[in-house]
Protein backbone atom coordinates (compact mmCIF):
# COMPACT_ATOMS: atom_id res chain seq x y z
CA UNK A 1 0.00 0.00 0.00
CA UNK A 2 1.38 3.39 -0.97
CA UNK A 3 2.22 5.70 1.92
CA UNK A 4 0.75 9.20 1.62
CA UNK A 5 3.26 12.03 1.89
CA UNK A 6 2.07 13.52 5.17
CA UNK A 7 4.36 16.54 4.91
CA UNK A 8 2.60 17.70 1.75
CA UNK A 9 -0.92 17.35 3.15
CA UNK A 10 -2.94 20.29 4.46
CA UNK A 11 -4.27 20.37 8.01
CA UNK A 12 -7.77 19.56 6.76
CA UNK A 13 -6.47 16.55 4.83
CA UNK A 14 -4.50 15.34 7.84
CA UNK A 15 -7.54 15.66 10.13
CA UNK A 16 -9.70 13.78 7.63
CA UNK A 17 -7.06 11.05 7.39
CA UNK A 18 -6.90 10.87 11.19
CA UNK A 19 -10.70 10.58 11.38
CA UNK A 20 -10.74 7.88 8.68
CA UNK A 21 -8.02 5.88 10.44
CA UNK A 22 -9.83 6.16 13.77
CA UNK A 23 -13.08 4.97 12.18
CA UNK A 24 -11.27 2.08 10.48
CA UNK A 25 -9.70 1.01 13.79
CA UNK A 26 -13.07 1.19 15.57
CA UNK A 27 -14.66 -0.84 12.78
CA UNK A 28 -11.89 -3.42 13.00
CA UNK A 29 -12.41 -3.81 16.76
CA UNK A 30 -16.16 -4.20 16.29
CA UNK A 31 -15.65 -6.89 13.63
CA UNK A 32 -13.24 -8.74 15.95
CA UNK A 33 -15.80 -8.59 18.80
CA UNK A 34 -18.53 -9.92 16.52
CA UNK A 35 -16.31 -12.80 15.36
CA UNK A 36 -15.44 -13.65 18.97
CA UNK A 37 -19.10 -13.48 20.01
CA UNK A 38 -20.10 -15.75 17.12
CA UNK A 39 -17.44 -18.30 18.07
CA UNK A 40 -18.55 -18.24 21.70
CA UNK A 41 -22.22 -18.62 20.75
CA UNK A 42 -21.36 -21.57 18.50
CA UNK A 43 -19.37 -23.30 21.25
CA UNK A 44 -22.15 -22.68 23.79
CA UNK A 45 -24.72 -24.21 21.38
CA UNK A 46 -22.46 -27.25 20.90
CA UNK A 47 -22.55 -27.75 24.66
CA UNK A 48 -26.32 -27.27 24.85
CA UNK A 49 -26.43 -23.73 26.23
CA UNK A 50 -27.09 -20.24 25.02
CA UNK A 51 -24.39 -17.66 25.52
CA UNK A 52 -26.72 -15.56 27.69
CA UNK A 53 -27.08 -18.52 30.08
CA UNK A 54 -23.33 -18.65 30.56
CA UNK A 55 -22.57 -14.97 30.95
CA UNK A 56 -23.29 -13.09 34.17
CA UNK A 57 -25.80 -10.29 34.33
CA UNK A 58 -28.08 -11.49 31.57
CA UNK A 59 -31.43 -11.15 33.33
CA UNK A 60 -30.24 -9.35 36.48
CA UNK A 61 -29.13 -6.27 34.60
CA UNK A 62 -30.57 -3.00 35.84
CA UNK A 63 -29.87 0.62 35.20
CA UNK A 64 -29.50 1.70 31.62
CA UNK A 65 -32.21 0.88 29.16
CA UNK A 66 -31.47 -1.39 26.25
CA UNK A 67 -29.93 0.47 23.32
CA UNK A 68 -32.32 1.36 20.53
CA UNK A 69 -31.60 -0.11 17.11
CA UNK A 70 -30.00 2.29 14.64
CA UNK A 71 -32.34 4.15 12.29
CA UNK A 72 -29.79 6.27 10.44
CA UNK A 73 -26.44 5.42 8.83
CA UNK A 74 -23.58 7.59 7.57
CA UNK A 75 -23.62 7.43 3.75
CA UNK A 76 -19.84 6.93 3.42
CA UNK A 77 -19.00 5.10 6.66
CA UNK A 78 -21.58 2.41 7.51
CA UNK A 79 -19.95 1.89 10.92
CA UNK A 80 -21.41 5.25 12.02
CA UNK A 81 -25.06 4.92 13.00
CA UNK A 82 -27.60 6.79 15.10
CA UNK A 83 -30.82 5.56 16.70
CA UNK A 84 -32.54 8.93 16.38
CA UNK A 85 -32.47 9.35 20.16
CA UNK A 86 -30.29 11.63 22.19
CA UNK A 87 -27.95 14.27 20.89
CA UNK A 88 -27.65 14.42 17.12
CA UNK A 89 -24.18 13.24 15.97
CA UNK A 90 -21.95 15.70 14.12
CA UNK A 91 -22.09 13.69 10.90
CA UNK A 92 -25.92 14.00 10.87
CA UNK A 93 -25.76 17.74 11.52
CA UNK A 94 -23.17 18.17 8.75
CA UNK A 95 -25.31 16.19 6.28
CA UNK A 96 -28.38 18.27 7.13
CA UNK A 97 -26.37 21.49 6.72
CA UNK A 98 -25.34 20.31 3.24
CA UNK A 99 -28.98 20.03 2.22
CA UNK A 100 -29.69 16.35 2.85
CA UNK A 101 -32.92 15.31 4.52
CA UNK A 102 -32.96 13.03 7.55
CA UNK A 103 -34.84 10.48 5.41
CA UNK A 104 -31.79 10.35 3.08
CA UNK A 105 -29.78 8.86 5.98
CA UNK A 106 -32.44 6.33 7.01
CA UNK A 107 -31.47 2.67 7.01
Amino acid sequence: MAQPDLKKMSLAELKKLQKDVSSAIDGYHERQKEEARALLEQKARELGFSLSELTPGGSRRRGRAKASPPKYRHPENPALTWSGRGRRPNWVTEALDKGKALEDLAI
